[in-house]
C-alpha cells in the first residue's frame, strides 16, 4: 500500500477498530445482562432477548471488517458464537425464570475468562501493530 494512502486510512481503520472494541465490551457477559433486562420472566424469552441483541450488534459492525486483519475478524467472531453458547449453556440449566437464567449465566463467566476479554486482547495488539 502506498505510504499516503496508508496514511489517509489509518484513522479509518483505528475507527474500525474501535468500533469492534466497543462491541467486545457491550458482549461481555457482565455488561449485557445489566443493559440487557429480561421483559418478563420467561427464560427461554431472555435467552433469545440476549442472543438477539448480540446479533443485532454484530451485524449493525459487519461493515468494519474491511478495515481489519482477517484473523482479528475471526477472532471477533469467535468471541460472539463463544458467549451466544455460554448463554444456550446457561439456558439448560434447571433454571425457570429470566433472573435465574442472568445468575447463572454471570457465573458461568466467573470461573473463566470471557470470549470479549480474549479478543478485545488481540484487538489492543493488532492496532498497536499499525503503528
Amino acid at each position: 500500500m502506498h505510504k499516503d494512502s496508508q496514511k489517509e486510512t489509518l484513522p479509518i481503520r483505528l475507527q474500525a477498530y474501535e468500533r469492534m472494541a466497543l462491541f467486545l465490551e457491550r458482549i461481555a457477559i457482565p455488561s449485557l445482562v445489566v443493559r440487557v433486562k429480561p421483559k418478563n420472566n420467561n427464560k427461554n424469552d431472555y435467552e433469545n432477548l440476549l442472543i438477539k441483541s448480540i446479533e443485532n450488534e454484530f451485524e449493525h459492525n459487519l461493515s468494519q471488517q474491511i478495515y481489519m486483519t482477517d484473523e482479528c475478524w475471526n477472532i471477533i467472531k469467535a468471541a460472539k458464537s463463544a458467549t451466544i453458547q455460554m448463554i444456550r449453556k446457561a439456558g439448560m440449566s434447571e433454571s425457570d425464570s429470566a433472573d435465574k437464567l442472568r445468575e447463572d449465566v454471570l457465573n458461568e463467566t466467573m470461573e473463566k475468562q470471557s470470549p470479549s476479554a480474549t479478543a478485545l486482547a488481540y484487538v489492543k495488539k493488532e492496532v498497536g501493530e499499525l503503528w
